[in-house]
């Protein structure tokens, strides 16, 4: 159903003496089950053909525009409303359809969303703006977002007062770019160690950093011996290191001590998240260089808190003690088959 317009903003003429006059704006078709687009576009000059199909649509009636001073048309609105809530990494086209625009990734990233912001620009009159999650790891050219004025005119004061309100809040989104991080990993554990259980996680860890522009550099597998885990965790934090990820030995039980080993080396560790599956998760900094403790349960779940955290790392961020407890809210997986991570709840909420 099109919206309505200002009256002053337009007259109706009935669609039977419509030829010859151009349509005001995109005309919505609708066939269920099959389709949903513009039939005809604005600017489309009506011909005698066109009539028998605007009819079926239940056009019994056109409007032509008389636009006043003080009103804007909805295709010129969402280009300013788009250019304003546009930020770094976030790009749109210049042909608006059905009167709206999506925002779009110019490069991959983690797209960023000022919430609040968002929040209540959408409490101001006539205009609207919906996104994905912030925090979202996104793929070039991927939507982030959609705007469009609601009427078919907007009154200019209305119109500006959002526009304002986006620009006093730049960027309401932005995507921030990956880094290349360095990355470096210790596997951890006797029955590993010596050989009586097969290694599984590197191919893993590899595969989820490789896929955001991290690069392995070397790994290796180590006994549950605390002491030597430092030395090994200090031995790349001189290598030029970005991360270093740690595998297993993160639990409850007496030969669980990776945590133990990563203290010899890190002052700044947050351990425990609220993320099931990723509980008896830590995360820790020494300088420029991050510290992840994965624990087990990245060996048997596809989606953990693992892949909540590593695309912040990944574009420079920082996540602390708070940003891990905002995680509670939607950080309980659960484990559909197939796995449809990101497309789901899990983890959306930080």
């Amino acid at each position: 159903m099109r919206k309505q317009a200002t009256a002053a903003a337009f007259k109706t003429i009935p669609v039977e003496q419509a030829v010859g006059t151009c349509i005001a704006h995109d005309m919505t078709q609708v066939i269920p089950g099959e389709y949903k687009g513009p039939a005809f576009k604005k600017g489309h000059r009506v011909s005698d053909s066109d009539l028998c199909r605007l009819m079926r649509m239940g056009k019994n009636n056109l409007y032509v525009l008389d636009l006043k001073e003080g009103q804007v048309h909805e295709d010129d609105a969402v280009l300013e409303l788009a250019s304003a809530l546009s930020g770094p990494g976030v790009v749109f086209s210049g042909a608006p359809s059905e009167g709206k625009l999506a925002l779009r990734a110019s490069y991959p990233g983690l797209l960023k969303v000022n919430i609040d912001a968002l929040t209540r620009f959408n409490l101001y009159s006539d205009v609207m703006c919906a996104s994905i999650h912030n925090n979202a790891w996104v793929k070039m050219n991927q939507d982030l977002a959609a705007t469009r004025a609601i009427p078919l005119v907007i009154q200019r004061n209305d119109l500006d007062q959002a526009i304002c309100f986006a620009r006093e809040n730049y960027p309401i989104f932005k995507v921030k770019l990956f880094n290349p991080l360095k990355v470096r990993l210790i596997i951890t554990g006797d029955e590993v160690y010596k050989g009586l259980v097969q290694e599984r996680f590197k191919a893993i860890v590899e595969k989820k950093i490789t896929a955001l522009g991290a690069s392995l550099e070397e790994s290796i597998v180590l006994p549950d011996d605390p002491e030597m885990i430092t030395q090994w965790i200090n031995t790349y934090l001189s290598r030029d290191t970005d991360l270093i990820i740690t595998t297993g030995g993160m639990s409850v039980d007496p030969d669980d001590v990776t945590k133990a080993g990563i203290q010899g080396s890190f002052e700044t560790i947050h351990y425990s998240a609220a993320v099931l599956p990723g509980a008896m998760f830590l995360l820790g900094y020494h300088k420029n260089t991050s510290i992840i403790g994965l624990p087990a349960c990245g060996l048997f779940h596809e989606t953990t808190i693992f892949d909540l955290i590593l695309p912040r790392l990944v574009a420079g961020e920082r996540p602390g003690k708070m940003d891990l407890a905002k995680l509670s809210h939607g950080g309980l997986c659960l484990n559909c088959k197939p796995c449809r991570f990101p497309a789901c709840p899990f983890g959306k909420s930080g």
